[in-house]
């Protein structure tokens, strides 16, 4: 882990480009024993489409296998980001999903994976105050972590990110990574918090004393201010915002 710590010590150089952080990333994980990697960001309204790979490679024809038989819709790997914070082995995911009905396509998967030199491997997504938006993967022969040296691996996946797409997208990278600043008022945060108990308006409304009318006049602020197209889309923003836990 020396080579990750010496990555995650080394001040950033302003003038450093995308391809040469690139090249220090890959050499790190190279020194870990891993064969393949990839850093992605996150598909979404802050990413391009044509530039969501920020670094690595799979293994040749394995992505194109992949999408060939649609494996991202069953993919543990993937769907599992949205139950982990920190980066997991490739196993987390398996057990979590041992009895999911699309098992045997999973099971087929791996198969496919394991036959292009993917044995086994670690995921670390890459968290923003609007969310996930990014994840470094990591496969190859298997490696055993501790985790210790998982949530180190969680770090280099966050400098990494970060400092790839500062050096690629400057415009992309102050939109993603800005401090999120929304002022509440301390009615819209109690109607805020009553919505995230799943309550209506009539009952947010008996409960703080007001008419269903007035609350929806506070819900209509909040969506406003956090850009929000519905009441669930609030309530999904406000979590990841931490307005409501």
């Amino acid at each position: 882990m020396n080579t990750v710590l010496r990555f995650l010590d080394a001040e950033r150089d302003k003038e450093e480009s995308a391809d040469d952080i690139r090249a220090r990333l890959s050499s790190v994980i190279s020194s870990l024993g891993f064969d393949f990697f990839t850093l992605v960001r996150q598909p979404g309204p802050e990413s391009d489409a044509n530039e969501i790979m920020l670094a690595g490679q799979w293994p040749k024809g394995w992505p194109e296998l992949y999408v060939k038989r649609k494996y991202a819709a069953i993919d543990p790997m993937i769907r599992y980001l949205g139950h982990s914070q920190h980066g997991y082995r490739w196993s987390e995911p398996m057990l979590a999903f041992e009895q999911d009905p699309h098992r045997k396509r999973i099971e087929r998967m791996m198969s496919d994976a394991r036959g292009h030199g993917l044995e086994d491997g670690y995921v670390f997504p890459v968290h923003g105050r609007r969310g996930l938006v990014g994840v470094l993967s990591v496969a190859g022969q298997v490696i055993d972590l501790t985790p210790s040296e998982i949530s180190i691996m969680d770090a280099l996946a966050k400098r990494a990110f970060w400092d790839i797409l500062q050096a690629l997208d400057p415009g992309a990278y102050e939109r993603i990574a800005r401090p999120v600043s929304v002022q509440m008022t301390r009615r819209e945060m109690e109607t805020l918090e009553y919505l995230g108990y799943g309550m209506t308006s009539n009952e947010m409304g008996a409960t703080l004393g007001l008419s269903a009318h007035t609350v929806d006049w506070y819900m209509n602020g909040i969506q406003e201010k956090l850009h929000a197209r519905n009441r669930h889309h609030v309530v999904a923003i406000a979590f990841r915002l931490g307005l409501i836990s």
